[in-house]
């Protein structure tokens, strides 16, 4: 049996950050049910940083990771973690009342654009269908990969252990600590932080805790190649206002969405064959882009309760479980600021001051507002 100050189940981006956070703080192990971290929802992800996007609490913690990923700790990532893409929201004519609401709501942060100015941003965009558009100049893309895989390093090089393979069978609680058993032994802390993404609830169940709602929902991703001869490096993430598509540069093909949410039990999730066909008839609907061939196409669950902010915290019925859940589409962005917020929240520290001053609240992130 081996011992720690905390197991932590899950070692997706939420489970990498908070066990690269509470390494710093105390004994961690992190146990992942497949033979590589990040093999669901996190190795899928199309990773954007968007300030304006998500909940006031999303956007809070969002803003609250900006200084994380601008300026990482030495070692931390061999690339920078953030480069500069745009994000472009288009409409139709019909919902350009619709464009004029969101660029008020979004104030300095974003510019509206007329027809023309939408379409020299990214040519493609159809004159007789677009309308005009919304830029949001600082939104960046993310590298996924290098964030989560300096999150792991950063555990291993503070005494840490991860674990593959190790599927939590068991979940019970004796004198103070939790026993895990796993395919890959059994492990026991007093804490135990239930980061299991969309298993969360299935963990929590385990545990002989209550569960919070939680609904795995089915987001499709598709890539393709750009018109021959177009330069697109430049192009922003193109997003329909009422978010019924994306598409944006990515490795020198683009990488598209219709944007589905399609709520389903968790599992090693694939993309329909109609999501995919749904996904190539909206974007070039909106642009004239000739989807001859799907180089890949793949699918991920981004999970949510019902208010669509994370759970954070102590179970209040159930001593010693933590619970980190919940993320949705916004895991990788506001991933250095959960990670920090979990190891406050779990060794009993206030909650960190420029989080609290950015708006962040532990009662509206608590499981206890679900008892």
């Amino acid at each position: 049996m081996e011992r720690a100050d905390f197991l932590i189940i899950g070692a997706g981006i939420a489970g990498a950050s908070a066990a690269y956070e509470l390494s710093a703080r105390g004994q961690v192990i992190l146990l992942e049910r497949e033979s590589q971290p990040g093999y669901h929802t996190t190795g899928r992800s199309a990773s954007m940083f968007l300030e304006t996007y998500g909940n006031e609490t999303i956007r809070a913690l969002t803003t609250g990771s900006r200084r994380f990923f601008l300026d990482p700790p030495d070692g931390f990532a061999a690339h920078r973690l953030l480069t500069p893409r745009g994000s472009l929201s288009v409409g139709r004519r019909d919902q350009l009342s619709e464009l004029d609401r969101t660029a008020d709501a979004l104030g300095a942060k974003a510019r509206r654009l007329d027809a023309a100015e939408t379409l020299r941003l990214v040519p493609v965009l159809r004159p007789e269908v677009v309308a005009g558009g919304i830029l949001e100049p600082d939104a960046m893309d993310v590298d996924a990969h290098g964030l989560h895989q300096g999150f792991l390093r950063g555990l291993r090089a503070r005494g840490g252990r991860l674990v593959v393979d190790g599927e939590v069978r068991s979940l019970s609680r004796a004198d103070g600590a939790w026993l895990a058993e796993t395919p890959a032994g059994s492990f026991t802390a007093p804490v135990v932080v239930n980061a299991a993404g969309a298993w969360s609830d299935q963990i929590a169940e385990l545990a002989g805790a209550r569960t919070v709602g939680l609904v795995p929902k089915r987001r499709t991703v598709i890539t393709f190649d750009p018109p021959a001869g177009q330069a697109i490096e430049d192009w922003p993430l193109v997003v329909g206002i009422a978010e019924e598509f994306y598409f944006k540069p990515d490795a020198g093909r683009l990488l598209g969405s219709p944007a589905d949410e399609t709520p389903m039990a968790p599992c090693d999730v694939q993309p329909e064959e109609l999501d995919v066909a749904v996904a190539v008839d909206r974007i070039q609907t909106m642009a004239a882009l000739e989807i001859k061939r799907i180089h890949n196409k793949w699918a991920g669950l981004r999970s949510f309760v019902a208010d669509k902010s994370p759970v954070v915290g102590f179970d209040p019925a159930c001593e010693g479980f933590f619970w980190l859940a919940a993320q949705g589409g916004y895991g990788m962005q506001t991933s250095p600021a959960m990670g920090r917020l979990t190891a406050a929240l779990a060794t009993g520290a206030p909650l960190p001051a420029d989080l609290a001053d950015l708006g962040v609240s532990t009662a509206a992130l608590t499981p206890a507002r679900w008892a």
